[in-house]
């Protein structure tokens, strides 16, 4: 299959093909390694490749035979590296498939290789020491978010029509936004984490994918939703497959906008006209738009605080374990700075400290809650700014403690953490881009605990009334060349 062909499909697309007979699963996945090996010495998403290892059967799944790539934490692939974006695992391989890892096998995907994160997924931009900096594919010099940015930059690059990702802060949604992509956080409890965790970042992580294609993500939620025998969280089965839910009419929705961050700092004005552009086009299509103020129930200081203590203490485990696994000292020759600094800080929280961080993570969710008692979804801007140039949030950091970091990278990304900590779904949707840059922009849309359904019924209804597929970025597996990155 020629790259110009293979890029214009989606993942359903691909996979119908396959089971057509018309090109077999082994050609897209040696198609697909044409296209990282084009683009991903431009772009650095790509941290490890390898033989796609499982057969599909054609047509089993709606997702049999597609090329996929696996993000570098929080799911492990049996026999393969699993690095955590940090020296201080580095070299360590997985001696058993994760419960998504088998999920994924079974939805027939051909998983091809990993894709960067920065070190423990512990930041909204992809710029680790171990793998260096991963770049935008719209504009090499610049940020494709994170912690997923990976995913994001392979997946608008062209290299694979959908990639696994994670979300624990907006680190599905960020990458989305910067690079163009749909994305989506599922609801807590919709993917399991098992069998190694119950749960990540108590709770406010989830699995999730990063795709072209609204129906893509539809189709890989349908394949790998459900419980595992002794997950914490179980949300309630949706009605009918998520697939059919992109074609369905969402009916005249209520939908709250949002336009000043929870933080109180304006976001962009070019960020802020496209928010109200998407209300408008909303509008247009039927739904009710009105400006809300949404209640955190509690002050942002305390929110980023008790994210703060929930995130450090959970980080503590993961470096003393990869430390203990690996034979390394934690310390500047094996942790980059900023997650020393959190490593420290989250040894300092105190037992009643992390009760009272979990008991605001209540606070928050009640307050959610109440909100799409009487909205159906709200939407706001993504990000508050464009994708930044790559070494942003590395100046001004030095000295930054554990409060520091997270205040950091939470000014960054304001409207997307309180989903996280309220478990609640909600996505990016690439509807504009700037028009000075040419930068793509995203729009979030948020809904009630387990209503990805409501989710997937608007961003159909986007998808088809703003098509998002014709606008490719600068580094594109589908040209003859790509540019080369800036220094």
């Amino acid at each position: 299959m020629k790259l110009s062909e293979y890029v214009t499909h989606d993942g359903v697309g691909l996979a119908d093909l396959v089971a057509r007979g018309e090109v077999t699963a082994a050609e897209l996945a040696a198609t697909a390694q044409r296209a990282s090996d084009l683009v991903n010495p431009l772009i650095n998403a790509v941290v490890e490749t390898w033989p796609g290892q499982d057969v599909p059967t054609p047509g089993s799944t709606a997702l049999a035979g597609v090329p996929f790539l696996i993000k570098d934490i929080a799911i492990t692939m049996s026999g393969k590296r699993v690095e955590l974006g940090s020296r201080l695992a580095a070299g360590t391989v997985a001696d058993a498939d994760s419960s998504l890892m088998t999920r994924f096998r079974r939805a027939g995907l051909v998983t091809l290789g990993r894709t960067a994160t920065p070190e423990f997924a512990y930041s909204t931009t992809t710029e680790s020491v171990l793998y260096g900096a991963t770049r935008n594919p719209w504009d090499p010099t610049r940020s494709p978010g994170g912690s997923s940015g990976g995913a994001g930059a392979a997946v608008a690059a062209g290299i694979v029509p959908i990639a696994h990702a994670t979300d624990a802060a907006g680190s599905i949604r960020v990458p989305a936004a910067a690079n163009g992509l749909f994305g989506l956080k599922p609801t807590r409890g919709r993917i399991s984490m098992g069998p190694d965790a119950d749960e990540v970042f108590n709770g406010l992580a989830v699995h999730g994918a990063l795709s072209r294609s609204v129906r893509d993500s539809a189709a890989l939620l349908d394949l790998v939703h459900g419980p595992e025998a002794g997950d914490p969280y179980t949300a309630r089965r949706p009605e009918r497959p998520y697939a059919q839910e992109v074609d369905r009419s969402p009916g005249s929705l209520r939908i709250g906008l949002l336009t000043r961050p929870w933080n109180g700092r304006p976001a962009h004005a070019t960020v802020v006209d496209a928010a109200l552009r998407s209300a408008r086009l909303a509008e247009s299509l039927g739904h009710r738009v009105e400006e809300v103020g949404v209640d955190l129930g509690v002050s942002w200081e305390e929110f980023v605080l008790a994210n703060a203590r929930l995130w450090s203490t959970n980080l503590v485990p993961w470096i003393d374990g990869s430390a203990a696994a690996s034979g390394r000292p934690v310390d500047s020759t094996t942790v980059e700075p900023e997650m020393l600094a959190s490593y420290a800080y989250g040894r300092r929280v105190g037992g009643t400290e992390f009760v009272d961080a979990l008991a605001l993570r209540n606070r928050v969710a009640r307050a959610i809650g109440r909100y799409f008692a009487d909205y159906d979804l709200l939407l706001t801007p993504t990000l508050p700014e464009l994708p930044v140039p790559l070494g942003t949030y590395a100046r001004g950091a030095e000295g930054a403690d554990g409060l520091g970091w997270v205040e950091r990278l939470f000014d960054r990304s304001p409207f997307t953490a309180a989903f996280n900590v309220a478990g609640t779904p909600a996505m990016s949707v690439p509807l504009e881009s700037d028009p000075a840059t040419g930068l793509p922009l995203g729009v979030q849309f948020a809904a009630g605990y387990g209503r990805e359904d409501l989710l997937f019924r608007l961003a159909g209804q986007l998808e088809r009334a703003a098509p998002w597929a014709q606008r490719t970025p600068t580094v594109w597996a589908g040209r003859a060349q790509g540019v080369s990155p800036s220094p």
